[in-house]
Formats: structure tokens, C-alpha cells, sequence
């Protein structure tokens, strides 16, 4: 019988299974869609509490992920790896911000934040942790919800990890989609990667990751398309040339788009009856995730887990 019914399968559905599990309960996942057609699967997934308020929670979260990151990078975990970066600060180039203290090894030199960030390669990351989780007896089925009546009939615990998909079944307004585009590149022999959220060209960022570079961005609050724009893509390259001239005239691999769940007020980690819910992470999934994850275990534990 299933004690842990999770609706949701990108990086907080996923991250929250392998903890419960990791806790003893016999989990199920519901996915309206395959790993790699997630949102979380577009991410440029580096560790960074990017369009997220300062809040006690999502500091304690964001610094359990990034020790969660480092060690899976240190024990050679498929897609994870970790990058020098520069941090641009525009705004208050003296002041050590919020997020440093979850951060490992930073420090503010010269107007910039210097710190070492687990990246992510998520087309290989998403379908390894997938694939342990079913080697470890967690089931997988491909469902659509237009509620979560079904899951609670299901079993008797529910992990709400539905992202965007939230706003809708659980009638919170406060849920908001934030359209991001990102171009992935050749690269021209980059391994340190840079950050500037406020340019005033717009948001910049260049994450050299194996065997290519992710390059953006954007974040358009209630934008819904899909569709790639080549205009977008234009000023990304020209915008990040200019912060790395490395990239000028590189070649372009292609580009892709994903909404981000966002959710005014920040993430909703919390118990509601029999429902666990797990959502509004905005541009900060991977950055939060296996601290929510560990939340959301705890909070499980405290109700129908036994362990």
C-alpha cells in the first residue's frame, strides 16, 4: 500500500520522493508528464536563490541543498558539478548579501560576490535520480489531476508538487508563471560562471556546464508562450558577450523555454490536513530543492510515517 502519494515529477516532486523514501515509506509518484518534459528539465539549474525574497526558510533550504549538491558532486553523481562564479553586484556592490551565508566559500571583492555553485545538468541528473527512485521500489505512473481528490483517495498522505499546475488546484492566487528563455552554446574553453540579475539590459547569466554553455535569460512575469524568440535570442548572445567577449560569435545549439512557478509571498512548504504541499519556487527549484525535501520528510514523519 502506498503510504506517500507525491503528485508532481520535476526536481521538488522527485527530491521529495528520495527523502520520504530514504525514511521508509512506500511512495508513489504521479507525473502529468515524462522527466525530461518538466519544467525543472529546461532550469539552467545553478545553485542561486534567484527572484526569491530573503526569508529564514529558503535560507536553511537553499544552504541544505547546497550541501546536498557538493556531496553528490564529490561522489561523482551523474550531471552535478561545481562551478566558480562571479557574482555581479550593481545595486549595493559593498553590501554581503542575504543568500551568501548558504553560499560554502563567499566573499565580496570588488563590486562582485565570489563563491563556488553546484550546477546541474538536468537531461542527465533528472532521469538518474528517476531511475533510483524506481530501483528503490518507488512507483512511477503517468497521471493528469484536475484536482487532488483522486490522490487523497489514493492514499493517505499527498506531496502537492504540481508547480504552476498548483495555482489551479489548490485556487491560490498567488501563483504566477514567469517566462524564461535560455540559449545553450559551444564553448569556446569557459569554466568560471557569471551572473548579473540587474543589468539594465536585461537579466544575464553564462553557466558553462560539460560540453556547452547555457546562456540567458529572462524572466517575464505573466507570460505564457512557449515559443522561442529569435529577437530574445539576439540580445541573450549579445548581452552575455558583453559580459563574457569569450562568446562572441559562438555557435548557437539551439535555445529552449520554461515557465517558472512562481508564487507571490515565496514557496508554500506546509501541512493542510492530509496534503503536504510544495510549491511556488519560482526560479529557484534546484536551488531549494533537497532542502524542501527534507522539510517535507520531516513534516511527514510528524503525521503518517512511522519510518
Amino acid at each position: 500500500m502506498t503510504d506517500v502519494l507525491v503528485v508532481g515529477g520535476g526536481i521538488i516532486g522527485l527530491t521529495a520522493a528520495s527523502r520520504l523514501r530514504q525514511r521508509g515509506a512506500n511512495v508513489t509518484i504521479w507525473t502529468a508528464d515524462d522527466v525530461r518534459d518538466t519544467v525543472s528539465s529546461v532550469a539552467a539549474a545553478v545553485w542561486y536563490p534567484s527572484h526569491v525574497d530573503e526569508d529564514p526558510r529558503v535560507l536553511r533550504w537553499a544552504a541544505e541543498a547546497y550541501r546536498e549538491f557538493v556531496r553528490q558532486a564529490s561522489a561523482g553523481v551523474p550531471g552535478v558539478m561545481l562551478r566558480r562564479t562571479r557574482m555581479v553586484m550593481r545595486t549595493a556592490p559593498d553590501v554581503v548579501p542575504w543568500w551568501v551565508a548558504g553560499a560554502g566559500d563567499a566573499s565580496l571583492a570588488d563590486g562582485e560576490v565570489h563563491f563556488t555553485a553546484p550546477l546541474v545538468e538536468m537531461e542527465t541528473y533528472l532521469p538518474w535520480l528517476r531511475q533510483g527512485l524506481i530501483d528503490d521500489g518507488v512507483r512511477i505512473e503517468r497521471r493528469r489531476v484536475s484536482s487532488l481528490s483522486p490522490a487523497l483517495a489514493a492514499a493517505p498522505l499527498v506531496v502537492n508538487a504540481t508547480g504552476l499546475a498548483a495555482g489551479e488546484l489548490c485556487g491560490d492566487p498567488a501563483v504566477f508563471a514567469a517566462r524564461g528563455h535560455v540559449v545553450i552554446t559551444d564553448n569556446p574553453g569557459l569554466d568560471v560562471s557569471v551572473r548579473d540579475e540587474d543589468n539594465p539590459a536585461g537579466l544575464t547569466y553564462v553557466h558553462p556546464r560539460s560540453h556547452d554553455v547555457v546562456l540567458g535569460g529572462t524572466y517575464e512575469v505573466g507570460q505564457w508562450s512557449l515559443e522561442p524568440d529569435p529577437a530574445e535570442v539576439t540580445a541573450i548572445l549579445r548581452r552575455c558577450a558583453a559580459l563574457e567577449p569569450r562568446l562572441a560569435g559562438v555557435r548557437v545549439r539551439g535555445s529552449k523555454v520554461g515557465l517558472r512557478p512562481g508564487r507571490r509571498g515565496g514557496p508554500r512548504v506546509e501541512a493542510a490536513g492530509r496534503v503536504i504541499h510544495a510549491y511556488g519556487h519560482g526560479g529557484a527549484g534546484m536551488t531549494l530543492s533537497w532542502g524542501c525535501a527534507d522539510e517535507i520528510a520531516g513534516l511527514a514523519s510528524s503525521g503518517t510515517i512511522n519510518g
